[in-house]
């Protein structure tokens, strides 16, 4: 099992040892504890569930208190699993950090992106606008909403104002760059979806190319 929990710190760049220059987003990934092992007996998969970030007490309810103190592992905020062909290697309380990776590795990144309120389709899709004249009255509209009578409704799919952003992306196939074990940073290339402090998924890369 290759997948850790990890926020976006920011962007920045790097230099190669031949001199070029990488642009970097820098994750904090980890640590993480291990607070359930499921199996294919008892669960029917096998799964490694952890706990990343620490919560005050205060913050959190009665079962998951009961769930994190049955594993004895410190209250946190984000649970997560992630799959596994074969969980023996690992027990509950266990920390996980970023040398689960190395430097070169392919990995598969997920975060939330930015919100960008409601918007409409002109932002939202980049459609053209009407004239800007005053006899005009299209200006930033939508356009044709279709027929009248026939067939008397707006199809599926038509592309309208509404809310933009704020959605689950997937960015494939980013490349580790750099890895620092003693702060816990991995330096990705590229960018990465969220905002500064987003919560992000990061595992091996189901597409890499061998």
């Amino acid at each position: 099992m290759k997948g850790i929990l990890g926020k976006k710190v920011g962007m920045t760049q790097i230099f190669t040892e031949e001199g070029n220059v990488v642009p970097v987003t820098v994750v904090e990934a980890g640590p993480m504890n291990v607070v359930q092992i499921k199996t294919t007996d008892i669960d029917g998969y096998n799964a490694i569930q952890i706990g990343y970030s620490d919560i005050k007490e205060k913050n959190v309810n009665k079962p998951l208190k009961g769930h994190f103190n049955k594993a004895q592992v410190e209250l946190k905020r984000h649970l997560a699993e992630f799959r596994a062909d074969d969980v023996e290697g690992f027990n509950v309380g266990d920390e996980l950090k970023v040398d689960l990776f190395e430097a070169g590795d392919m990995i598969d990144v997920s975060g939330v992106s930015k919100g960008k309120g409601f918007q409409g389709v002109i932002k939202k899709y980049g459609q053209s606008r009407g004239p800007e004249t005053h006899g005009s009255h299209y200006h930033r509209r939508p356009g044709s909403m279709g027929a009248s009578s026939s067939p008397s409704k707006v199809f599926k799919g038509k592309k309208l104002p509404g809310h933009m952003g704020h959605k689950k992306v997937t960015v494939q196939n980013l490349e580790i760059v750099k890895i620092d074990t003693e702060n816990n940073l991995l330096l990705v290339k590229g960018a990465i979806p969220g905002p500064k402090g987003g919560l992000l998924t990061i595992k091996e890369s189901v597409k890499a190319s061998k």
